[in-house]
């Protein structure tokens, strides 16, 4: 059974950057998709950013797409998430994310299995 465990959130103002990490154990093979979701009180999750374990390659959402970078380790089994030119909308409970077997990787919560308890962000203006 994958875990996941995020750390990294914090407090940051407007235009800042933070590294949000995620660990991740269980893994029995290369074909996973690993991925970062947010949420903020009262709306859906929503999917950021995704990385294929095996290939490396890459997804994001407009909204963040050219601001965040997800990238993933192997040799250590972590998956981080460097988030440059913060915004206060970034403001949000992030979650790490694991889907496997797969060759794609998923936009949509409902195809993930494990999931983290979350690491706070919040983006002061």
């Amino acid at each position: 059974q994958v875990h996941v465990v995020e750390s990294g959130g914090g407090l940051v103002q407007a235009g800042g950057s933070l590294r949000l990490s995620c660990a991740i154990s269980g893994l029995t093979h290369s074909s996973y998709a690993m991925g970062w979701f947010r949420q903020v009180p009262g709306k859906e999750r929503e999917f950021v950013a995704g990385i294929s374990w095996n290939y490396g390659n890459t997804v994001y959402s407009d909204s963040v797409q050219g601001r965040f970078t997800i990238s993933r380790e192997r040799a250590t089994n972590m998956v981080y998430l460097q988030m440059n030119r913060l915004e206060p909308e970034d403001t949000a409970l992030y979650y790490c994310t694991c889907e496997g077997p797969t060759i794609r990787v998923p936009r949509v919560e409902s195809e993930y299995d494990a999931w983290g308890r979350g690491t706070q962000v919040t983006v002061s203006s």
